[in-house]
């Protein structure tokens, strides 16, 4: 979680460390009023972070506390490309491994178009291009679809494995090739983000026709 001093960020780190709390005891600990700590929890609950639980009383109505969810985890800081970075140098540094880097990203080139093959039977080129696009985009990459007289372009402006492909290049090879066998057609990235690009740009004829 960035720590930007902000109520909002109080309130997650109480509930990151201690768990379950009710409002009066965010509020007595942050040393606000209730009402405002209910206010930041509506919003929490609106964005999917923090759920309200009730909790049963032996005489009248249940209490009500707050607990974080599991979409809450995207606030908290996450070194997964740092520790896949560490593994894969582990690799490369013993020669009987090395080679195994190479088929690593193979094979989740191949793992990928196993998944994803299904949404390209039976469309047009187009409509694999658009569905390309909405898969990535629901992968973090902030994907949008483009086209002009003689292309359709899938554009990336965000890496979500950017840490991992400005060391390990396979990661962007294996991507084009993953692109390529999804859509059926040729397909030439044209910009990219781990070369110094602004977004990764890949183009696509919209006729392979010679």
């Amino acid at each position: 979680m960035k720590q930007t001093g902000s109520t909002r960020d109080a309130i997650i780190y109480k509930l990151r460390s201690q768990g379950r709390m009710q409002i009066s005891a965010i509020a007595h600990q942050l040393g606000l009023t209730e009402m405002a700590i209910r206010r930041h929890m509506h919003e929490l609950s609106k964005q999917g972070y923090v759920d309200i639980i009730s909790i049963k009383q032996a005489m009248g109505r249940p209490l009500h506390a707050y607990e974080l969810t599991a979409k809450a985890e995207e606030l908290f800081p996450r070194n997964y490309q740092l520790l896949a970075v560490d593994l894969l140098r582990e690799l490369e540094d013993d020669p009987d491994t090395k080679p195994y880097i190479d088929r690593m990203f193979q094979g989740r080139k191949q793992k990928l178009k196993q998944r994803y093959a299904a949404s390209m039977k039976r469309k047009d080129l187009a409509s694999k291009v658009e569905a390309l696009t909405v898969i990535q985009q629901a992968g973090g990459y902030m994907a949008e679809m483009k086209q002009d007289e003689l292309y359709y372009y899938i554009e990336e402006y965000n890496c979500p494995i950017k840490g991992v492909a400005d060391q390990y290049y396979q990661a962007c090879q294996c991507e084009l090739e993953l692109f390529q066998e999804l859509l059926d057609a040729p397909v030439e990235r044209v910009e990219c983000l781990s070369k110094g690009g602004t977004k990764c740009n890949y183009r696509i004829p919209i006729s392979t026709k010679a």
